[in-house]
């Protein structure tokens, strides 16, 4: 009869722990994107919505400053990955260009390469610049601190024997710098991302008027051959009201990662990423979510694959 009672008692401990512990805590996956006016915020958004597993994987996304921004969130631990500018994250892995100096972020990894960021230079309609090298003087915004665009435009205005020295500079995001043009207190405004950036078809529908500046020639094509990153690019004619065809140069947008973040968490997103049900979202909710592609995805990495990562594109077929 002890017997009997005493394994009645341990059923009911068994019972009553079963019932009340915790479920497998759901993870939290963040993405830092850049400003809200930008391509990397809206694309986040879709893809979160997309990837997300209720109860099992919660995946956000967060308004940043940009590249350099989200390298240093995932890094600092703030952030479970980021849009970068391939460019940027390169730099990072390897402790060159605008990383120069600083220890190598050696924990980057890659998730997948989403789509090609045109470079726009933006000009008030009829202010006469035709180039890089008419900004001489000019009140022009380079995009914020921690923005990808502003190492480019950096790198860019160098071409031209220019730094920031040589033109009126401010430092604004791409909603702001369009609101400062409308206003009169701006002539130019650069910004790399997927076109069209909101911020630039909202200032080209709202009568304002702007041209955007070719970036080609002999410079910009000495540029091109010297850094493996900036591709020739084409931002076709109905882009933006009232914008005729356009030549420019490109990065590519990437969702990284750092290596600490589980294996099993980077494939299951990144086997999300690629289900029919998210490519269809992608390909309805912007004009770069065509480009969002498996195929694509492991094109001109520049950074190690996540192991999660890897093993996706091992399982389609798409690495070795």
């Amino acid at each position: 009869m002890l017997i009997k009672s005493w394994f009645k008692a341990v059923g009911s401990v068994l019972l009553a722990a079963a019932i009340f512990a915790p479920a497998q805590a759901q993870v939290f996956f963040r993405i830092g994107t850049g400003g809200t006016a930008g391509t990397y915020y809206p694309v986040g958004g879709m893809i979160a919505n997309a990837v997300s597993q209720p109860g099992k994987i919660l995946v956000s996304a967060v308004a940043s400053n940009g590249s350099v921004a989200n390298v240093n969130g995932i890094m600092g631990g703030s952030l479970e990955s980021g849009f970068s500018q391939s460019d940027v994250a390169y730099w990072a892995y390897t402790g060159t260009g605008t990383f120069e100096g600083k220890p190598k972020v050696q924990d980057l990894r890659l998730i997948a390469t989403l789509y090609p960021e045109s470079i726009h230079l933006v000009v008030r309609k009829g202010s006469g610049i035709k180039s890089v090298a008419d900004l001489r003087g000019k009140r022009v915004s380079m995009d914020e601190p921690g923005s990808g665009t502003l190492v480019d435009v950096r790198m860019i205005m160098g071409a031209y024997g220019m730094t920031d020295k040589d033109i009126d500079a401010e430092y604004l995001k791409p909603n702001q710098a369009g609101d400062k043009m409308r206003d009169g207190g701006l002539d130019a405004f650069f910004f790399v991302g997927g076109a069209p950036a909101g911020a630039i078809a909202e200032l080209a529908s709202s009568g304002a008027g702007i041209e955007l500046v070719p970036l080609d020639g002999p410079e910009i094509q000495k540029l091109v051959a010297g850094q493996q990153f900036f591709t020739p690019d084409n931002i076709p004619a109905g882009t933006y009201k009232g914008v005729g065809d356009t030549k420019t140069i490109s990065v590519n947008a990437q969702w990284v990662t750092s290596a600490k973040q589980s294996d099993e968490v980077v494939y299951e997103i990144t086997k999300g990423l690629f289900a029919p049900a998210t490519q269809k979202a992608l390909d309805a909710g912007h004009a770069k979510g065509k480009f969002i592609t498996a195929q694509n995805a492991v094109k001109g990495a520049g950074i190690p694959f996540h192991p999660g990562a890897e093993k996706y594109y091992k399982e389609v077929g798409l690495i070795k």
